[in-house]
């Protein structure tokens, strides 16, 4: 168990634990993608089914990456709240500490051996996240953030940058992140967004991941994101990082549901205001349910 006990709400601990169960999983993701989806691999039949629309997946290493995580934090944090993306939550109370857990974030890119899926955990102390930890499997990269104390990136070989979003201060100029929902209605609302503000940016770059998004606002690889219908499990853990990268963050509710379709934003400081005004302008900041 941990230093200070499963009882202890120190962000620090809450942060080991998040950088460690998270690691783990990915770990577990990263064995098991040849295993299920390799060429000669008999596990592929069977491995994927349908969710809220026939183009939302979720295979069996989904489900299986989310029991790693629930196990671990069964041991480390016996007494905490859980929800996650595949097995939901035994109810919807935010008080006190819940585990916000995306086994793999990015699932299509996952089945098509695209390299940009990631493992995302975050701890959250009523309903705001507190600690987080997002893992790009294929890269290795473990992005990580407490509360007040930063946020940082470690590499394979063990060297760790701290985070900074970029310095942008002209929206003109701004590289966004973007994505789309699974739902046809949505996605025709979003497309037309995305043909508003494609003339007014510098391009727009859709990664297949809201968590991996996030921490590119983070390290500055991109300037902003902003996405429609987002759960709690695709922001919960990248928005603390991103925020404690320096950015400006929108969030939906603790408990909002995808249905619901709200926006949510992160962005360097340097273009906060200029892009929330563009986004308004536009109606991007108003929800798209689905």
């Amino acid at each position: 168990m941990e230093p200070g006990g499963s009882n202890t709400r120190d962000v620090g601990a809450l942060h080991e634990v998040a950088v460690r169960v998270a690691t783990r999983a990915a770990e577990h993701v990263r064995l098991r993608r040849p295993q299920v989806f390799g060429g000669s691999s008999s596990e592929a039949d069977g491995a994927v089914q349908s969710k809220s629309t026939p183009t939302d997946p979720v295979t069996v290493v989904d489900t299986e990456t989310e029991r790693v995580l629930r196990e671990m934090l069964a041991e480390l944090r016996p007494e905490d709240a859980i929800l996650g993306e595949e097995e939901g939550s035994e109810d919807d109370s935010i008080d006190g500490v819940r585990w916000v857990l995306d086994p793999i974030d990015g699932t299509v890119n996952f089945m098509y051996g695209i390299p940009a899926y990631a493992v995302s955990v975050a701890a959250q102390i009523d309903g705001v996240s507190v600690a987080g930890a997002v893992v790009d499997v294929a890269s290795e990269l473990v992005y990580s953030a407490a509360l007040g104390r930063g946020a940082t990136v470690q590499r394979a070989d063990g060297t760790r940058e701290q985070l900074r979003c970029s310095g942008v201060t002209d929206v003109s100029m701004a590289l966004l992140a973007t994505g789309f929902g699974y739902g046809s209605r949505r996605r025709a609302v979003q497309g037309a967004i995305i043909s508003e503000l494609l003339p007014q940016v510098r391009d727009i770059r859709r990664i297949g991941s809201a968590a991996l998004d996030l921490c590119m606002v983070a390290s500055g690889a991109v300037d902003a994101h902003f996405e429609h219908g987002l759960s709690p499990w695709d922001w919960a853990a990248g928005a603390l990082i991103a925020s404690e990268a320096g950015a400006v963050i929108r969030l939906p509710g603790a408990n909002s549901t995808s249905a619901q379709g709200a926006a949510t934003v992160a962005m360097a400081p340097g273009i906060s205001d200029a892009f929330l005004a563009l986004l308004r302008s536009v109606g991007a900041l108003d929800p798209i349910p689905g």
